[in-house]
């Protein structure tokens, strides 16, 4: 079976898109309710849960990106047996996962308290709380998980992006209501978990009836077993790396400068993360189709793929970081109040961070679908390394400075050069890696080019803080695509870049 592409990825951007959108817009009311009526330990508190459970997570081990890995090659092969035989495989593991990640859980129980800095609020149980939170997460492996490889393996991730929608629109309607009518941080939980379960269930109906031939059965040989086990074992490192990029961080503030400040930093974070889900939205919609095109399309086809990806996303990038530049501030000083409101410096840091974690994520993207995960297995954990001990090196001396710019430096230098470089010595021309490596400086370049010139446009306008929100929208808006594109705009690859999306936006309209 041949995917349809960019059909595929194009109405995965849409869906999932709208999903995101609603994903980002929903909860910043939702934070701003939790703040008012609970306060803003609450804040704090909501987001040291999530990174617990994040470390907890980290017994899935990757297992669901190799599975849909392992599915790229039998589905375009129409090879229903062994499609069959790794759902099988793909069940008995998450089931087993589940069952870790309910141990360690457990486990970690008498260490809660020792995670926050300060007492937490009078009012509440911590450990009642942090055991909803565990139940929803085991939950999540273990309501028929494992039928959502499908869906990804097929490129067909709209189909959870609508289910999820309709399950999350009434998610958030019962949690603004438990914190409008009832001030009830419980019952905030409680919705999380039924939602869960929920979801689980009507993603599970709609994958039987799109692919009734499927389903957990039969056996893999041993040799397949071995392969996909070698690959969860390389992939465990990219997992670990990836908990400590996203949860040490928080465990760091909380433990060190207290929920407060964790509060203030997931305020600003929280932009971030719900930019960073929209790059993701063309991350996950795309991955399917490059793991396809590996493996039926020439190496020079790929590359130049890769070039015509780059560009995009650096264009991406070149307008949104500008954007989140001049924007920050007066969107915060609106959202959350001038007491909530960080200095400009820290503003420097999270703008760094955005630019440095989107344009790895597209690199990532494409070692993803390659399955180069173990000549890449030492890069994601060395990284995660040095930003843990550059974090405990920095915070007592820095505060939040040293957490900002440790994940920065462990992105920069290390991340990102080493993802490239084993790209290159895999998958695409090694002859071309020099030739990349020049194309990705210089959209380094033009992203500081539009950030500082449009920084210094909006600092020119003084007005309240509404008007300095549209009129710095505007500006960094206009100048970075004006810069980008006199620079760009006549560049073969961008133009195919370009072109190629159109006429993929238009086709669907069309239909």
């Amino acid at each position: 079976m041949k995917i349809e592409r960019t059909k595929n990825a194009t109405r995965n951007v849409f869906f999932d898109g709208m999903l995101q959108m609603m994903n980002m817009i929903v909860p910043f009311i939702m934070r701003s309710i939790l703040l008012h009526y609970l306060g803003v330990e609450y804040l704090g508190l909501n987001g040291l849960f999530r990174s617990v459970l994040s470390f907890l997570n980290l017994a899935e081990l990757g297992v669901g990106s190799a599975m849909v890995f392992s599915m790229y090659k039998p589905i375009a092969e129409d090879d229903s047996d062994m499609i069959c035989a790794l759902m099988k495989l793909y069940r008995t593991l998450y089931r087993i996962i589940g069952t870790v990640v309910l141990t360690i859980g457990l486990a970690l129980v008498p260490f809660l308290p020792s995670l926050i800095k300060e007492e937490p609020p009078a009012d509440i149980n911590l450990y009642i709380l942090y055991f909803m939170s565990l139940g929803c997460s085991v939950l999540s492996y273990w309501l028929f998980a494992y039928k959502n490889c499908l869906l990804s393996a097929h490129q067909r991730g709209d189909v959870t992006s609508k289910v999820t929608m309709g399950v999350k629109f009434c998610e958030y309607a019962f949690k603004i209501l438990s914190l409008v009518l009832f001030q009830n941080y419980y019952m905030y939980l409680a919705t999380q978990i039924f939602t869960q379960i929920a979801t689980n269930i009507l993603i599970a109906v709609r994958v039987q009836k799109m692919y009734p031939l499927y389903g957990p059965r039969g056996n893999l040989p041993k040799d397949k077993t071995v392969e996909i086990f070698k690959r969860v074992r390389d992939l465990f490192t990219s997992k670990f790396a990836f908990v400590i990029s996203n949860s040490a961080d928080t465990l760091v503030i909380s433990s060190v400068l207290g929920l407060t400040v964790l509060a203030h930093y997931q305020n600003y974070y929280y932009i971030i993360e719900s930019l960073r889900m929209m790059i993701n939205v063309v991350v996950i919609a795309c991955v399917a189709g490059i793991g396809n095109s590996l493996i039926v399309e020439s190496m020079e086809k790929n590359y130049r793929d890769l070039c015509k990806m780059t560009a995009l996303f650096a264009w991406l990038m070149s307008v949104t970081t500008p954007m989140l530049l001049c924007m920050y501030q007066p969107f915060m000083e609106i959202w959350m109040g001038s007491d909530h409101v960080l200095g400009m410096n820290y503003i420097y840091c999270f703008v760094l961070y955005y630019y440095s974690i989107g344009m790895n994520r597209m690199i990532n993207m494409f070692k993803d679908a390659a399955g180069i995960w173990k000549i890449d297995k030492w890069r994601p954990l060395t990284a995660a390394l040095v930003n843990l001990a550059l974090n405990l090196a920095t915070v007592h001396w820095l505060g939040l400075y040293g957490v900002l710019l440790s994940t920065v430096i462990s992105i920069v230098a290390v991340e990102t050069p080493w993802v490239i470089r084993n790209l290159f010595c895999t998958v695409f021309p090694k002859e071309h890696l020099w030739q990349y490596v020049r194309r990705y400086i210089g959209y380094i370049g033009v992203a500081f080019i539009c950030c500082v010139t449009s920084y210094l446009a909006c600092s020119v306008f003084h007005f309240g803080v509404w008007p300095s929100l549209f009129i710095n929208a505007t500006i960094s808006f206009v100048i970075p695509n004006l810069i980008f594109l006199a620079l760009y705009g006549r560049n073969t690859i961008f133009r195919e870049g370009v072109s190629q999306v159109s006429k993929s936006i238009f086709k669907k309209v069309k239909k």
